[in-house]
């Protein structure tokens, strides 16, 4: 293997940092897959965080021949996987499609490693690979996946996902929470910080005056409170606030109108007052190419938008146009100021 020679004492600082996932999913394999096929340049401004064992038998999975080196030794080698090691403890297993506190562990370590790494400023933007909840909890992370933990551990006092997509994208007032919590969660203050999340981030993009859509909650908007006043007493006074600050916002629309018009071309993002609202229409839409991105965080994040598919985990069939998308769009906000 060639040797470069460093010409600087400062460390690398790599446009992403993909995260492991759970490894008992399909998680290893989408990131060998996605890696393998990166040119030799984009390979190289990229780093894997996980256990490098596990890493090199996924590679194996998919019959490709990536080579990994620890952090530190990469920065000195040409052609191999920069690693940011978290390693599985000695005699520990990880039962491969299964639910396991071990696994659930390592999938959190991966993330904090992460974390560390980009207020290190040894990566830009974080790739996660799917986690499962509930080996999360097992383990003891009481989190309600990648977001509440990404807050958690950097101290924002909230965060908003956002689901984007070529044809499609959407931002939630709230997501892993019980629907008549949701409910409870739709106030003009919440309202107004998720449009604000999403108007800067897309105006960080490019766009110059997004056109925002706000959903109804109720069928109908309420239908003039019929069905629910929510609509008229928490969404259209955000909406007018918002609008009054100059913000091109419309709604309350009403759901079952508002994607379909947002799906051609009248909108640019919809805000979504409940996670199966939002995500519902996307996956719909969109199911291989959403990235899920986490907004109001004091980091950047994209994620696949699928789970750990522990059916058809270490089988090799497992699909990285997913873990593509999100890779691409992640390396779009390490090339600009969006946050």
């Amino acid at each position: 293997m060639k040797i470069s020679h460093p010409t600087s004492n400062q460390h690398k600082r790599y446009e992403i940092a993909i995260t492991m996932g759970d490894p008992a999913g399909i998680g290893p394999e989408i990131i060998c897959r996605a890696l393998n096929a990166m040119s030799a340049a984009e390979r190289a401004s990229a780093l894997v965080v996980g256990d490098p064992a596990i890493f090199r038998r996924a590679t194996a999975s998919i019959g490709a021949d990536l080579a990994f080196a620890a952090l530190e030794q990469a920065e000195h080698e040409e052609g191999s996987v920069a690693v940011a090691e978290v390693k599985v403890p000695p005699g520990v297993e990880i039962p491969d499609g299964q639910i396991s506190a071990s696994a659930g562990d390592m999938a959190f370590r991966c993330v904090q490693k992460a974390v560390e790494l980009v207020q290190a400023e040894r990566a830009q933007v974080i790739v996660t690979a799917p986690l499962n909840k509930a080996a999360l909890h097992e383990a003891g992370h009481h989190y309600d996946g990648h977001t509440g933990m990404l807050a958690s551990l950097t101290g924002a006092p909230s965060s908003f996902m956002l689901l984007a997509s070529e044809t499609l994208s959407t931002l939630h007032v709230s997501t892993h929470v019980s629907l008549r919590e949701a409910i409870d969660r739709v106030t003009p203050e919440r309202i107004i910080a998720t449009v604000e999340a999403g108007h800067a981030h897309l105006v960080a993009l490019g766009m110059r005056e997004p056109r925002i859509a706000v959903a109804g909650l109720n069928p109908h908007c309420g239908e003039g409170g019929i069905f629910g006043d929510e609509d008229s007493r928490c969404i259209a006074p955000a909406v007018e606030r918002l609008r009054e600050r100059g913000f091109a916002v419309s709604g309350p629309i009403s759901a079952d109108t508002v994607f379909y018009r947002a799906s051609q071309g009248e909108f640019d993002l919809v805000i979504a007052q409940y996670h199966d609202q939002g995500h519902i229409p996307v996956k719909l839409i969109a199911f291989d190419t959403t990235v899920n991105v986490s907004l109001g965080l004091p980091l950047q994040r994209t994620s696949v938008d699928h789970g750990t598919a522990f059916g058809i985990a270490w089988q090799g069939k497992a699909d990285a146009t997913n873990m593509a998308s999100a890779i691409a769009y992640a390396r779009r906000l390490a090339s600009g100021a969006v946050s």
